[in-house]
């Protein structure tokens, strides 16, 4: 299990949220004009990193807020980010 610090609602249980993806992706400026693999690119390919990662969480069953937190991909300790 892994605790997970909201900013407004304090540690609460994994069950809560949901797992947002790698924070600090921008959306496509002009995504009609991307290719297949240009989408499959934005889509599909991320970091995985064995360390820290920005990730984005949504408290769900809670204040209902998405927030950016950092993780430790090995160890799952959770920390605020940057």
């Amino acid at each position: 299990m892994m605790l997970i610090d909201c900013p407004f609602c304090g540690p609460r249980d994994e069950n809560e949220f949901h797992y947002g993806g790698q924070a600090g992706i921008a959306y496509p400026e002009a995504p009609g004009e991307l290719s297949d693999a240009e989408w499959a690119e934005y889509v599909f390919m991320r970091d995985n990193p064995r360390g820290w990662l920005r990730e984005r969480w949504f408290h769900g069953l809670g204040c209902r807020t998405w927030f950016t937190v950092e993780r430790h991909t090995v160890t799952h300790e959770i920390r605020k980010a940057p």
